[in-house]
């Protein structure tokens, strides 16, 4: 391919004017714009995230938010409507604070403060809060009050978790205590109601049920005995007329007989049981008795013999006596019968009521149970929140501090004026060789005679250039230096004229540089 240097040449002269145009127009709105855009200054402080002084072995916080979650809470309370306008309002960021809408404060406030967090594993976890403004003394005073409201919002935030978990646990622990009261009441006043029919008595019971009915059996075999006695000594008296045929009894009277048996009986009685024994007591009773009757006849007897006179024959009264001292024995056994019996009774109901009270027992102390796990639980709650509280209120948990205060910038920030002048003029140039490169793709037309042989394969013999009169050639180059010089002085001359008269030109490009990462 060979390039007709002339040929481009001529293009570009002819295209030159509107080229320059757009080259003066875009380095003319970047002049403007870095000249009128004013000073602005940025300062930055830098937070660190430090972990407990204390182990969390050791003690462990009931504030249980990580670190990343707690920047990001903290960082949505710091730019809320109302923080950032009464920073605004307090440091007097803008200028035209009075006439702005607060919704216009708000968006302005949160373009120009930058808030960047770092945090990694094995990484400490950093944040970096910065404000750009108008005046050194104001973005510091921004940026440090932003961390006033930091520190301040992480404080009250650790301290509020730890106090409404103390609170929880203090409240929950009086709660349960009172129920275990109340448990513990149920409790009592149930065993006191049912002090004869507890579980824990039933093995006594049934020993005694076992011994109780031993004692019927052995008083019901006393009781026939004493019968068959009866029986047999009210026949015997009525076939002789006496109760035996010994000589010892006909010369001892039947009183003195039974006195000495009796006695026999109460020695080997005390050979068994003790003195309190009902059987020794009962047996006790019988020798008292037969030795007031002895004494009694002894002196009916000897008044009878200084008398003279005879009432009772000896086998009547030993008859008599005899059959009075069975009763005696009769009555006895069957009135320990009874009140063996009613205690049997009793102690059989108490042992079926047992069963049934040792299920309800058994619920009553299953819910005492589970409400002390409750209460133990929440006392080792409860201390482990007062812990907690402790460990923040001394500021031994986890806590933000300031690494880095925001210093009052001296030089300032930007605007990068040479950067953007560049940077239009360069956008000027791309413009400008767009439009060159563009119009030539689009023009079609036969303009050379290697076009004939690029486009129809066709070699022209001879060609004839186009004959332009020296008066034609004087109007187009007099046009092409007119539209240079407005391009190159005039455009600059209406930029300045806008920019001066009807809006700054900076505004225009706000915009275009924020895009391109300049404003």
């Amino acid at each position: 391919m060979n390039l007709d240097i002339g040929f481009y040449w001529k293009l570009f002269l002819r295209r030159f004017p509107v080229m320059a145009l757009l080259f003066t127009l875009c380095a003319g709105l970047g002049v403007f714009t870095a000249l009128r855009t004013p000073e602005y200054f940025n300062t930055a402080a830098r937070l660190l995230v430090e972990e407990p002084q204390i182990p969390s072995s050791m003690v462990a916080s009931t504030v249980n938010t990580n670190a990343t979650e707690q920047l990001d809470i903290i960082e949505q309370q710091l730019l809320t409507r109302a923080n950032l306008i009464d920073i605004a309002n307090q440091f007097e960021v803008y200028t035209d604070l009075s006439t702005a809408e607060p919704d216009t404060i708000v968006e302005r406030m949160k373009e120009d403060t930058r808030i960047r967090r770092s945090a990694g594993r094995g990484e400490a976890t950093l944040m970096t809060i910065s404000f750009e403004g108008r005046n050194g003394q104001v973005v510091a005073d921004v940026v440090n009050q932003y961390v006033t409201v930091v520190l301040e919002t992480n404080s009250e935030f650790r301290m509020s978790r730890t106090g409404n978990t103390l609170d929880f646990f203090e409240q929950e622990v009086t709660r349960l205590g009172q129920e275990l009261d109340e448990r513990s009441v149920a409790i009592s006043v149930f065993k006191t109601e049912n002090a004869t029919a507890l579980p824990e008595d039933q093995s006594f019971r049934l020993g005694r049920q076992a011994l109780l009915q031993e004692r019927m059996a052995t008083l019901d075999r006393d009781l026939r005995a004493t019968e068959n006695q009866r029986r047999d000594i009210e026949q015997i008296f009525e076939s002789t007329g006496s109760v035996g045929n010994n000589q010892q009894q006909q010369a001892m009277s039947p009183e003195e007989q039974q006195l000495i048996v009796a006695r026999t009986d109460l020695e080997l009685a005390l050979e068994t049981y003790s003195e309190q024994n009902p059987r020794v007591t009962r047996q006790r009773s019988v020798v008292e008795r037969l030795e007031a009757i002895v004494a009694s006849q002894s002196i009916v007897a000897e008044q009878l013999q200084s008398s003279g006179e005879q009432v009772i024959t000896p086998e009547e009264a030993i008859f008599h006596a005899t059959m009075a001292e069975i009763e005696n024995r009769f009555e006895s056994l069957t009135s320990e019968i009874e009140r063996t019996q009613i205690e049997l009774e009793q102690n059989q109901a108490d042992i079926s009521a047992s069963t049934i009270n040792a299920i309800q027992l058994s619920a009553l102390e299953r819910d005492f149970s589970a409400v002390q796990a409750r209460y133990n639980a929440a006392v080792d709650n409860l201390n482990a929140a007062q812990m907690s509280e402790r460990m923040e209120v001394t500021s031994q948990g986890q806590r933000i501090t300031v690494i880095e205060n925001a210093n009052i910038p001296q030089i300032p920030s930007g605007p990068n004026r040479p950067k953007t002048v560049v940077l239009t003029s360069a956008l000027g140039l791309g413009l400008a060789g767009a439009f060159f490169v563009l119009l030539e793709l689009l023009n079609r037309n036969i303009r050379r005679p290697a076009e004939f042989l690029s486009r129809f394969e066709i070699t022209p013999i001879a060609t004839i250039p186009y004959m332009e009169s020296r008066q034609r050639r004087l109007i187009r180059r007099f046009s092409l230096i007119v539209a240079t010089l407005i391009a190159l002085i005039g455009v600059p001359l209406a930029l300045w004229y806008l920019d001066q008269n009807y809006m700054p030109l900076n505004l225009v490009m706000d915009k275009v540089l924020s895009r391109l990462s300049l404003g």
